[in-house]
């Protein structure tokens, strides 16, 4: 008589489009920048052959799917609910999910669609990306009991998915038991705080850059002051703000946190994925327990691992070396009040 397999609960369901990233890294003697009034350009040959120094195709990424693999990789249990097109790229995609031991049987296979792919361009440790979402047919899961997941982690969908953000709010709203991370994508910031009110009144924590959460609530860059009111206006219990080389700030309603980037080891080779493993990482801290001083603490090392290797998850810590860098850290590294 064979044993029923063991539904083991979920601490994190991730949420998102998943997509495909081939990259292309551009030869720095054919290639250059350029800037005018619209901001700054990528330059390449018109109509002619250009070489490139290399290329690579790496499944199962996108911001949700970072955070899956990056949550997992510390040690958490992680499903991933997406879709993935009906083909040798859709495939490969499950495949990797399963090697990282990201659970998959929420992974819907569409046969009639493509999975989705990125071009990222890769230029002076920069990347340009050109991106396409195909429309998915986005239906929301049913969960056992035994299987609902503490945590949502929720990330980037295309226009296409804009009713299902509905059904997720439902679903939300009748499972007041379940926290959600809020890590909105480009349609999702363009859609506005309005189409998706009910997403951010169910956010424990929604987590943007400076120049994002300005576009969002309509504030300025130069007053985080104002910009924490504003994103706690619509519902989030805690708030993060990240800047660049200025490292991030944080909120928890009552009290508001400075924190410094960890620092390079040497210089990055190319900064992608850094956003997505600092915000999972982030997340991951608070669903193990800690509080949002502590988990600052833990963001930045993550993120200044991604970027000392190609891709977007190849530099991804487990706790155990996430924690041999804390324990090295410099006296200066710690957050502060501002």
């Amino acid at each position: 008589m064979s044993k029923t397999k063991e539904i083991k609960p979920i601490d994190v369901l991730c949420v998102g489009d998943t997509v495909v990233d081939i990259w292309i890294k551009l030869n720095e003697e054919t290639s250059h920048t350029y800037a005018n009034e619209n901001g700054p350009w990528l330059a390449l040959p018109f109509a002619t052959k250009i070489p490139y120094e290399e290329t690579e195709v790496q499944p199962a990424h996108g911001n949700a799917a970072n955070a899956a693999v990056a949550m997992s990789r510390l040690g958490l249990r992680v499903a991933y609910q997406t879709y993935v097109g009906g083909d040798q790229m859709g495939r490969e995609t499950i495949r990797v999910f399963q090697k990282e031991k990201v659970d998959t049987r929420f992974i819907t296979i569409e046969n009639e669609e493509m999975t989705n792919i990125n071009f990222l361009v890769s230029f002076k440790a920069e990347r340009t990306i050109l991106t396409k979402h195909n429309d998915f047919d986005y239906e929301w899961p049913h969960f056992r009991k035994k299987e609902m997941p503490r945590w949502l982690y929720f990330s980037s969908l295309s226009e296409n998915a804009a009713d299902y953000h509905d059904e997720i709010a439902d679903w939300l709203e009748a499972h007041p038991e379940v926290k959600m991370a809020f890590q909105p994508g480009t349609w999702q910031m363009k859609a506005g705080v309005e189409r998706l009110k009910r997403i951010y009144a169910r956010a424990e924590v929604v987590i943007m850059n400076r120049q994002e959460a300005a576009f969002v609530t309509g504030g300025s860059t130069k007053d985080l002051h104002d910009l924490f009111d504003r994103l706690h206006s619509y519902g989030p219990k805690m708030a993060v703000i990240t800047d660049g080389p200025d490292g991030a700030y944080a909120s928890d309603g009552f009290k508001r946190f400075k924190m410094p980037l960890y620092p390079d080891p040497k210089p990055p080779v190319e900064r992608t994925g850094a956003g997505d493993a600092y915000a999972s990482t982030m997340v991951a801290a608070l669903v193990v327990g800690h509080d949002l001083e502590s988990a600052l603490q833990w963001a930045p090392i993550n993120s200044m691992n991604v970027v000392q290797h190609p891709g977007s998850q190849t530099g991804l810590l487990s706790e155990k070396e996430l924690e041999a860098w804390l324990a090295k850290a410099p006296d200066w590294y710690h957050s502060s009040s501002f």
